[in-house]
């Protein structure tokens, strides 16, 4: 590809966002990025600063994932659009439908549509997420090798019953409704597992941030729940998008995992780096115990009966070997995010 034809990234501040255009700036790219407001210099810093770096070029444009036809100029000239914008709202939402599954919709859909509306974008790659495989980890018990993998679908999510994960793989369906009406782009899917990892910048979000602000703040010091994430590190998640936006033969879904810990597990990586001085988890809440005083935590007991106590895990061989994925160790991503949060003030920093 004509390194001088522009490409899209949407959602340019996201954490992922950034280490992709990291990647496609270092690759001698000129990167098109969108940002709700392209004033803020303050939260896009850390992208000049990237493309002074590099040999590559970055232009902002503002976009809004619900204004239609907000996508339209960004795109111009783009042979490829790479779809990162989507909210990130886990908790302390008012409104599920409102704040989290209209956006992540209708913004994949306005997006989509200024792609048909651009006669010269050939591939699309839509971050979506491991939410889209699977509503609750219970139901690990109906597949086949103990494994989700890309035949796998949520459909047990709803507006009430994990509406994120619900977002997701109602955005990604319409996604490949779209993709299907017409020929002239292809549509790759990026569906990775917990996000960790340093971050390009102090100011991203991710979930991952909410779990290791918990054990870095006392919040498990008395324990964790029997739950398992499926983990990456945020540098695949990156390498997995500019490799689908690039190889001509990548298609469909593509699970990004490299492996499973559970919240225990992460404790005990932290604490073999860090010590005993911060407040990290060395025991296992009984899910009996923990499903009497979920209510007060914030979880519902439905949520807890069909979460806790089902190690989950992710076939992500596809990506191995179709996008050449070489998976960093999960457990030192896990730290590195730590020493982040420490670093950038988020969790108190224990002088000692």
């Amino acid at each position: 590809m004509d390194k001088s034809t522009p490409i899209l990234v949407t959602g340019a501040t996201g954490y992922i966002a950034a280490w992709i255009i990291e990647r496609l700036l270092a690759q001698g790219y000129n990167v098109h990025a969108t940002v709700r407001d392209p004033s803020k210099k303050d939260k896009i810093q850390h992208l000049y600063d990237l493309a002074e770096k590099s040999s590559g070029n970055i232009q902002f444009f503002q976009a809004d994932l619900l204004q239609q036809g907000s996508f339209d100029a960004a795109m111009q000239g783009c042979e490829i659009v790479i779809h990162t914008a989507s909210p990130f709202v886990v908790n302390n939402y008012k409104d599920a439908v409102k704040d989290i599954i209209e956006p992540a919709v209708n913004g994949t859909e306005n997006v989509l549509n200024s792609v048909n509306r651009t006669s010269t974008v050939k591939r699309v790659v839509l971050t979506s997420s491991i939410a889209s495989t699977y509503g609750d980890a219970i139901e690990i018990q109906n597949t086949a090798n103990n494994e989700f993998d890309e035949s796998h679908w949520n459909n047990t999510s709803n507006d009430t019953h994990q509406p994120y994960s619900y977002s997701k793989v109602a955005a990604e369906r319409k996604a490949w409704q779209m993709a299907e009406q017409q020929s002239r782009w292809s549509l790759v899917c990026i569906n990775p597992a917990l996000v960790m990892g340093p971050s390009l910048t102090e100011a991203s979000q991710s979930g991952s941030i909410e779990v290791l602000q918990q054990f870095g703040n006392g919040t498990t010091l008395f324990g964790v729940p029997p739950m398992w994430n499926g983990i990456v590190d945020v540098r695949d998640v990156a390498d997995a998008h500019v490799a689908a936006a690039f190889k001509p033969q990548a298609q469909g879904r593509y699970i990004i995992c490299g492996g499973t810990l559970s919240l225990l597990d992460m404790g005990k990586a932290l604490t073999k780096q860090f010590g005993y001085k911060y407040p990290f988890p060395h025991f296992t809440v009984p899910k009996a115990v923990f499903k009497l005083i979920s209510p007060f935590l914030g979880y519902s007991r439905q949520f807890v009966a069909l979460n806790m106590g089902y190690p989950i895990y992710f076939n992500a061989t596809r990506s191995v070997d179709e996008l050449n994925i070489q998976y960093r160790d999960i457990r030192a991503s896990v730290c590195e995010h730590f020493q982040q949060l420490l670093d950038d003030g988020i969790v108190k920093k224990y002088i000692g």
